[in-house]
């Protein structure tokens, strides 16, 4: 579908064909270490994420809805990084540094659904903590199967829809600008590169913003006012336990909100005044920290996964040992 989408952008000769990434510049003379450096940053990624979905997959007992929103907000880790951190090691190796036009609005789309779902999928969990701890005896009838399938797939649709309805607009553009001073593409820097005046996209991007931010932080406070409510009528010990179910919920919501802050305010105010080497720091953030940090958190952070983890670690680590043994005595 997405690919169909860009492909749908008028060609003009007075349309430019490639973006330079100028941000790349200030990375020139280190760009075999942070080559290195991104590379393994993506490897961590992917094996941290897919680690923890295999284990709640093998695990019967881990197949709670908690637990399944848990794989869906690392599949939109895997997602989002993929759609940067593999772009950033080909543009920093190569000699110009230029992207196509269709290759960096592609980006742009990936990395705008990825930060707009991964919201989605927080405030559904938001959800799913506020059922589990204020009404436990009906958590599984709330929960049920058929909800639980269609919680994900609106979660999942939700964010594609609404983008794809709103960057239809950006689709239409020619582009006579030629710097990109981003390491990754973003909308409102293929709206400023446009050949007329577009300030209706940023008007109308501020109007899916709020589609985007206050739906969801509106389930959430919810969510949470009700939590706090309850667990006042809690014996210390169950609020404890209360609050250790809610850890990497809120951990993983401060992060996203830390990171959507530094990317807003990068992409709608001047931040010329600031050292470039602080502004592409903030850029990456919300790109490389919550796709580390949440397996993390869900990982250790949740008692049932973290056990499960150190079975298999335990398991693999016997194995591993008779076979050492084995071809010793062989």
């Amino acid at each position: 579908m997405s690919l169909l989408l860009f492909s749908s952008q008028p060609s003009s000769p007075s349309s430019r064909s490639t973006f330079k990434m100028t941000a790349y510049a200030v990375m020139e003379n280190y760009k075999h270490g942070l080559f290195s450096a991104f590379f393994l940053l993506y490897l961590i990624t992917l094996v941290l994420n897919v680690l923890l979905i295999s284990v709640i997959h093998k695990n019967k007992q881990l197949h709670q809805p908690m637990n399944v929103f848990t794989c869906l907000l690392s599949l939109n880790e895997i997602y989002g990084s993929s759609a940067l951190l593999p772009a950033i090691v080909a543009v920093l190796v190569s000699k110009t540094h230029d992207v196509t036009v269709k290759w960096c609005m592609a980006q742009a789309y990936f990395l705008h659904t990825y930060a707009s779902g991964e919201f989605c999928i927080l405030a559904l969990m938001g959800y799913d903590r506020y059922v589990a701890i204020c009404s436990p005896l009906h958590y599984y009838s709330i929960m049920s199967y058929s909800k639980t399938c269609k919680l994900i797939a609106f979660t999942g649709l939700y964010p594609f829809i609404v983008f794809t309805s709103f960057y239809s607009l950006t689709l239409q553009l020619r582009f006579c600008g030629k710097v990109m001073p981003k390491l990754y593409c973003v909308n409102m820097e293929l709206v400023k590169n446009s050949c007329t005046n577009a300030q209706y996209i940023s008007t109308v991007g501020l109007a899916i913003l709020v589609l985007f931010i206050v739906p969801q932080l509106v389930m959430i406070v919810f969510s949470y006012a009700h939590i706090l409510r309850v667990c006042r009528t809690f014996p210390k010990e169950s609020q404890a336990n209360a609050f250790r179910t809610c850890f990497p919920h809120l951990l993983s919501l401060l992060n996203y909100t830390i990171a959507s802050f530094f990317e807003i305010i990068q992409t709608r105010f001047n931040m010329s005044h600031v050292a470039v080497e602080a502004q592409i720091f903030l850029s990456l953030y919300f790109i490389i920290i919550p796709p580390i940090a949440n397996p993390v958190l869900y990982g250790l952070g949740t008692q049932t996964v973290r056990g499960c983890i150190m079975k298999l670690f335990i398991k693999n680590k016997v194995m591993t040992t008779v076979l050492a043994k084995t071809l010793t005595v062989g």
